[in-house]
């Protein structure tokens, strides 16, 4: 029986969708318009004969035979890498040392499991901090590239925009409450300095109950009602709710989006793994790339 190709760049594209959790956040990565990441769904949809995604109540869930793709997909994908490395690419060796905060880690992961598959000499080390911790180790030379929030148009190549959300939990409207109950990260993180800075533009009364350098404790906060956070869209669960057209007395203020940025250290501009790295993180995040 001859069957329909399923092309690689569809499954490509699947992949994105599945790793990213929506249709316009893969978009950027496979370098196509968001029509266009639909139109590769559907075409894979018609080809099985079924839906491979559905669409949950705030996000996509992958359906029984999306997640029998999958797994084919990712080996397919991953030969590919490795047939290409094989056939062209450059053995390269060494250590990589990478930062990059908890909520932007989603959007490094493709490009770390694309990465390791076709450079299987490199060893990465991977450090989840907050960017205010990961600026200074990029400049001691401490790591060798990061995926930060950038205060300073010097520091990284500039990917794309970020969005801030305020989020609460649906159940405790804790949104509702004077003074406002936040939660907030460490003081001088570039987070928290703009959620204060909109609070007090906006004349909001507010007190902070709840200070955390992790997103596991922001989430925690907001979880179980005790506040509600100014998070990046990214890092927001499903089970919270992205607090937008609330009533006029409970309005809150418009929150200036992170510029999120690839850094890398000066020692790391003689390595040949950095320079490779690089360039897909450039490739794969950039919104203009």
């Amino acid at each position: 029986m001859n069957y329909p190709d399923l092309q690689i760049s569809w499954l490509r594209t699947f992949v994105a969708v599945v790793d990213t959790g929506s249709l316009s956040a893969a978009a950027p990565l496979v370098h196509r318009s968001q029509s266009a990441v639909s139109m590769h769904i559907k075409k894979l949809e018609d080809i099985i004969g079924t839906a491979i995604l559905s669409r949950g109540p705030r996000h996509l869930e992958v359906t029984s035979k999306g997640i029998e793709l999958l797994a084919y997909s990712r080996r397919i994908l991953e030969l590919q890498s490795e047939a290409y490395e094989a056939l062209f690419g450059t053995q390269l060796t060494g250590l990589i040392r990478i930062g990059v905060p908890d909520d932007y880690a989603m959007y490094l992961a493709p490009v770390l499991r694309s990465f390791v598959s076709r450079y299987m000499g490199v060893e990465i080390e991977l450090t989840c901090e907050q960017s205010t911790s990961l600026i200074p180790r990029i400049n001691s030379n401490e790591l060798d590239i990061a995926l930060i929030s950038r205060d300073k148009p010097e520091n990284g190549e500039l990917l794309f925009q970020e969005p801030m959300v305020w989020v609460g939990a649906s159940k405790y409207e804790v949104w509702r409450r004077n003074p406002l109950p936040i939660a907030v990260y460490e003081a001088g993180s570039m987070a928290q300095i703009e959620t204060l800075s909109a609070l007090n533009k906006f004349n909001k009364d507010y007190r902070i109950v709840y200070k955390s350098s992790g997103l596991a404790g922001q989430l925690a906060a907001v979880e179980s009602g005790l506040a509600v956070a100014a998070l990046t869209r990214c890092s927001v669960p499903a089970e919270l709710q992205i607090l937008q057209n609330l009533p006029a007395e409970y309005d809150l203020p418009k929150l200036a989006a992170m510029e999120v940025a690839v850094f890398r250290s000066k020692r790391s501009q003689k390595s040949a793994a950095v320079d490779v790295i690089y360039e897909q993180i450039v490739q794969a995040l950039k919104v203009d790339a």
